[in-house]
């Protein structure tokens, strides 16, 4: 675009300095490590809800998904159908050892399970992890800003960066959580006037256009065939990428983090409820775009699908829609910029620089050395961010297969710590390194699919430990007290009450109202398995 307009620049500054002013008003009340890290406990439940979804859809969703289902279809909502089960997997084993513990970093869990090396292990795999998922979040930003503006990406990648940088330094989780709840409100508004434009503009009604859409093979939802090299299928959906969205939630701190500012653990359950019954339509509006403007721009190519919508907004040409866009866009990758930011300078500071190197300082001087590691990671992750320019294909597919070579050693360590007795210190890292090896090799030199490689190295992973813990350390008798069944035998032993506020405080018990999750999974299974058959 070469005329953004006074209008459009107006809507986009507005609320650039929106941002700006809140992280800046929020940053006063921070005074100790601790309120940047977890605030004062006191954000509301909804709030921090609002945020998760806010943090894991991003610009990546708000473009790539559409990007995603252009070419392949209603099929992609397969990758995102978990959520429930996911939802339901987190609140119940995840959540209670983490919240109950106090920590800032979820991954002191391991030292307490096993030992500082695999607390070092897999801290380090999350700031490796999420600083290429933060690089292909400001991506996805500055490819809205070169389109619209025509600056060069690379210059819109570094304001994109200074932008989040300020607010999230200044205010910590807190204003990480206000922003994203603002953000949010922008992204939708975005995404449904969007949709209604799209609606009014299709050059026949929605019925036929779907009916259109179905011969084309573009509406079938779910297809159960077992093919390990598709990425789209319903097996992939169902059981790869549930284990994979399960290390998102519950093995990463960016997630868990702003849970542990609630007031209780009822709050940090019900604000991933949240998540586990909004995701799916979410991502169904994004994923039902994606087809409806294949039918609108009749299956043509473009030279980067990731701005698809863009150039709709810009064609369709109601004044001050692609300001709105630009901000709905903005806002859906700061909510995910801040929240990373946030979380690798917390687990810089705890599980290195606290631990290591300065293990007496004041929470003054921790709070500074927070505030140097949000910027320190913040120019970082502008070198991964470049080399994402040179992506053609949809960025939420690119960023899902970056990630999954990690997910699968994340989600092992803990599933390990959680259930496994017989598994050591010693075992596990022998597990890890095997689990990556073979992860490597099959990503390599095989055509399996991507969302694969979690149960992959998952599986490895683990086998690999319990074996090597034998061998290493021989049979071990008791389970540990930080696994679900010593948290379990611990609680009944000490009489510690299971319950607070009727949410479970112990692991592995399962709240009432997460059996629901479950029955809005076989639901929310059973209308995109007959979407295809609905239409007509």
């Amino acid at each position: 675009m070469t005329d953004f307009g006074v209008l459009n620049w107006s809507i986009l500054i507005v609320y650039i300095l929106g941002n700006l002013l809140l992280g800046f008003m929020l940053g006063k009340k921070i005074e100790t490590a601790e309120d940047f890290y977890l605030g004062k406990k006191t954000t509301p439940w909804w709030a921090i809800g609002i945020s998760v979804i806010a943090t894991y859809v991003s610009a990546l969703s708000f473009l790539g998904g559409p990007a995603w289902s252009y070419t392949d279809g209603i099929a992609v909502m397969a990758i995102h159908l978990n959520y429930p089960l996911v939802i339901f997997l987190v609140i119940t084993f995840f959540l209670p050892f983490f919240y109950n513990s106090g920590v800032a970093s979820i991954y002191e869990y391991q030292e307490k399970r096993f030992g500082p090396t695999a607390r070092a292990v897999i801290s380090a795999l999350f700031l490796v992890s999420q600083a290429l998922t933060s690089a292909a979040v400001l991506y996805a930003t500055s490819l809205v800003l070169e389109f619209i503006t025509g600056i060069d990406v690379i210059y819109a990648i570094v304001i994109v960066t200074l932008i989040a940088l300020v607010y999230t330094a200044l205010g910590g989780i807190t204003a990480v959580i206000w922003t994203d709840v603002i953000q949010a409100g922008v992204l939708f508004v975005g995404a449904v006037i969007i949709f209604f434009a799209l609606l009014s503009d299709l050059p026949m009604s929605l019925h036929d256009t779907l009916l259109e859409l179905k011969a084309q093979n573009k509406t079938r939802g779910l297809d159960f065939g077992v093919d390990f090299t598709a990425v789209t299928g319903a097996w992939s959906g169902i059981i790869a990428m549930t284990l994979f969205h399960v290390t998102v939630y519950g093995a990463n701190q960016m997630m868990v983090q702003r849970t542990l500012a609630s007031k209780n653990i009822g709050d940090a359950k019900k604000s991933f409820l949240m998540m586990g019954f909004a995701a799916f339509f979410i991502y169904f509006l994004f994923i039902l775009l994606g087809i409806l403007f294949y039918s609108y721009y009749g299956g043509r190519s473009f030279a980067n699908g990731n701005t698809i919508i863009l150039e709709f907004a810009a064609d369709y040409g109601l004044p001050g829609l692609m300001g709105i866009i630009a901000a709905a866009v903005m806002a859906a990758s700061m909510s995910s910029l801040d929240s990373s930011f946030n979380s690798m300078a917390t687990v810089s500071v705890v599980d290195f620089y606290q631990k290591y190197f300065k293990q007496d300082a004041s929470p003054q001087h921790y709070l500074r050395a927070s505030r140097a590691f949000t910027l320190l990671w913040a120019v970082l992750i502008i070198i991964p961010a470049i080399l994402y320019a040179n992506s053609e294909g949809s960025i939420l597919q690119t960023l899902s297969k970056v990630g999954s070579y990690f997910v699968g050693a994340k989600l092992s360590m803990f599933a390990l710590g959680f259930f496994s007795r017989q598994t050591t210190e010693r075992g596990l890292l022998v597990g890890v390194a095997v689990g990556f090896a073979v992860v490597w090799y099959v990503a390599a030199q095989t055509d399996i699919a991507w969302p694969w490689y979690c149960l992959i190295g998952a599986a490895v992973n683990m086998a690999v430990s319990i074996a090597a813990s034998l061998l290493l350390d021989g049979v071990q008798r008791r389970h540990s007290p930080f696994s679900v069944a010593g948290q379990q035998q611990m609680f009944r032993s000490q009489g510690l009450p299971q319950q607070h506020q009727g949410w479970y405080l112990v692991p592995g018990k399962v709240d009432r109202v997460s059996y629901l999750l479950l029955v809005f999974f076989l639901l929310s299974a059973a209308f995109l398995w007959s979407f295809d058959h609905l239409i007509g």
